[in-house]
């Protein structure tokens, strides 16, 4: 990325060059945007996924996508359509499902949301996404480490408690891992159920605490 020019109150970058190896541009990350959520999706081959599907109700976001380069295919509810370079697809319902893939080489989506009439903060998933990537192949020393620095910087915090306590439950933190767990479960009371049948918080399941944690799931 090219550096910033701080004097006169801009940076500078391109997709390219803030673009990571599954074709993510974290551009919200990578320049620290506070304002609204913003990213580049790319995929480099026909029929690869570029938004995987979704809806944004946790966050109550708007979002709008712009084809930048190549060729896009959406699905958005029950309508599916071609959306060529330079294509601009809004989707003011949070509660709509979304999503796109490539249908031709290097096609490249920008991506902008945010909650209308209130403030921005940025959400788990930008942190998450690695975090998953690290438990899958068992590096869970590094998965806490990224957990442990995000605590405190996203909306949805109840999120990284709860992988938290996953990370902790698999490196054999039980007492921080159940205390974690029940932080993320005071906050979202649905993560009870989702908590009693994870299986990487099968360390905690002889702990009488954790069937009190998940009495209700």
């Amino acid at each position: 990325m090219r550096s910033s020019v701080a004097a006169h109150g801009y940076q500078r970058a391109r997709i390219g060059e803030v673009e990571r190896a599954d074709g993510w541009a974290p551009i919200r990350a990578a320049l620290d945007v506070q304002a609204f959520g913003i990213n580049a999706w790319t995929a480099h081959e026909p029929g690869a996924t570029l938004i995987p599907a979704h809806d944004e109700l946790p966050s109550g976001h708007e979002e709008i996508f712009l084809v930048t380069a190549g060729h896009a295919r959406f699905t958005v509810g029950e309508d599916e359509f071609d959306a060529p370079s330079r294509e601009i697809v809004f989707v003011r319902d949070p509660a709509v499902s979304r999503a796109a893939v490539a249908v031709e080489p290097d096609t490249t989506v920008l991506s902008v949301g945010a909650t209308a009439g209130r403030a921005f903060r940025p959400r788990s998933w930008e942190v998450n996404r690695d975090v998953i990537a690290h438990l899958d192949a068992g590096r869970n020393a590094e998965a806490q480490e990224l957990l442990l620095d995000a605590l405190d910087r996203y909306e949805d915090r109840e999120t990284v408690l709860f992988n938290l306590a996953c990370v902790e439950a698999q490196l054999g933190q039980i007492d921080s891992a159940l205390r974690h767990l029940g932080e993320a479960v005071r906050l979202r009371p649905a993560f009870a159920e989702l908590a009693a049948g994870d299986a990487d918080l099968e360390p905690l399941r002889a702990d009488t605490r954790f069937a009190e944690l998940t009495a209700g799931g």
